[in-house]
């Protein structure tokens, strides 16, 4: 069971689908008497069910059994909306970043009559815009779902739009160029330096505390040895061979192709980026019980900001080397190298108009 403020999530698994159901049903009727304990109820009516579906068993009958809770009964779901994300029973990610996309684009076309061709918001302003804006509400959830090639490309296509909107360039300038020339860097880029940060994040909370981090591998150099007592890396017992458990710091084998667990690869991408240090800083601490093993809050919290340079640094590298002509070199203004790269001052090139 996880929750967020008054959102719960309850989440099962067994060998069979009736299996679940009824497991559910007893968890929320113990999760109901104790909140009535307190003086808490639950509203049925805003109930959702699914069935989460292997990649072996995306060949096999749906499970349409509905559930029954509190004299109402519930079907199974195509997709559910939780916390701003949109579940598929594949876990399919397409679904989520075409909704984001679409209110992407009903926001662009508020903003963009702001600043129209040769009026409007001058095009400092206008990045503010893009990155404070349209860029949390196109991304959102790439720190959790990895979208196909071509959902990338769809997003790609959309935020061109808004970099030259930014730039107020002529629709045959290089993208490359109009990247450089926005100060906005391209979604493939900004999604993987999104899930470096989440990545770091997950593996420097507290284990206690957040319920990924409780799931490392107990090899995994943290601070804290705490793993989750209902850890689900039981399961992987039944999953393919081509899943490897996370030894730390041990790279995915080539051959035969291998693939870490999930958990584990969001570990795994923290590593170009930990090199010097034998244990991860633990960041709000303060949330678990004090220990005299622990080092000061304040240097932890300055080596966790160290590894965001990091991987800022990195962005930065990936950008230039994006942005770079074949055959050419390519070298990134100092606005980006500064510390306000987000929202530099504008120079603008010959390309605008």
């Amino acid at each position: 069971m996880i929750s967020y403020v008054d959102d719960f999530a309850l989440t099962v698994a067994s060998l069979s689908y009736s299996g679940n159901m009824r497991r559910l049903q007893e968890l929320f009727e113990k999760l109901e008497r104790k909140a009535s304990r307190l003086g808490v109820s639950f509203s049925g009516a805003k109930t959702e069910l699914i069935h989460w579906r292997t990649p072996s068993q995306r060949h096999s009958p749906k499970c349409i059994s509905p559930i029954q809770i509190k004299e109402e009964v519930f079907h199974p779901s195509n997709s559910v909306w939780w916390l701003g994300y949109w579940f598929t029973p594949a876990l399919d990610p397409a679904a989520h970043f075409s909704r984001c996309l679409a209110l992407a684009q009903g926001t662009f076309a508020v903003i963009r009559h702001l600043s129209p061709p040769r009026a409007g918001l001058p095009p400092y302003l206008c990045h503010r815009l893009a990155t404070s804006l349209i860029a949390p509400i196109l991304l959102y959830g790439a720190d959790l779902f990895t979208p196909s090639v071509g959902t990338t490309t769809r997003l790609d296509t959309f935020w061109r739009k808004a970099q030259r909107w930014t730039t107020n360039c002529f629709s045959a300038t290089p993208t490359g160029i109009l990247s450089v020339e926005s100060c906005l860097p391209p979604v493939s880029l900004r999604i993987t330096h999104r899930q470096r940060l989440a990545a770091l994040r997950g593996v420097c909370s507290p284990p206690s505390v957040n319920p990924a981090t409780a799931r490392l591998h107990p090899s995994f150099s943290s601070l804290s040895v705490y793993r989750g007592p209902d850890s689900s890396r039981a399961i992987t017992r039944g999953l393919s061979s081509v899943y490897l458990p996370l030894h730390w710091k041990t790279p995915r084998p080539v051959s035969p192709i291998r693939y870490h667990l999930p958990v584990d690869e969001v570990a795994h991408r923290t590593i170009p980026f930990t090199l010097g240090l034998s244990r991860m800083p633990m960041i709000n601490s303060h949330l678990v019980c004090p220990t005299p093993t622990l080092p000061p809050q304040s240097l932890m919290d300055n080596t966790f900001s160290a590894l965001k340079k990091r991987v800022r640094e990195n962005l930065l590298v990936e950008w230039a080397s994006f942005s770079r002509p074949q055959g050419t070199t390519c070298t990134l203004p100092p606005c980006f190298r500064s510390r306000s790269w987000a929202c530099p001052s504008w120079l603008p090139g010959e390309s605008t108009r």
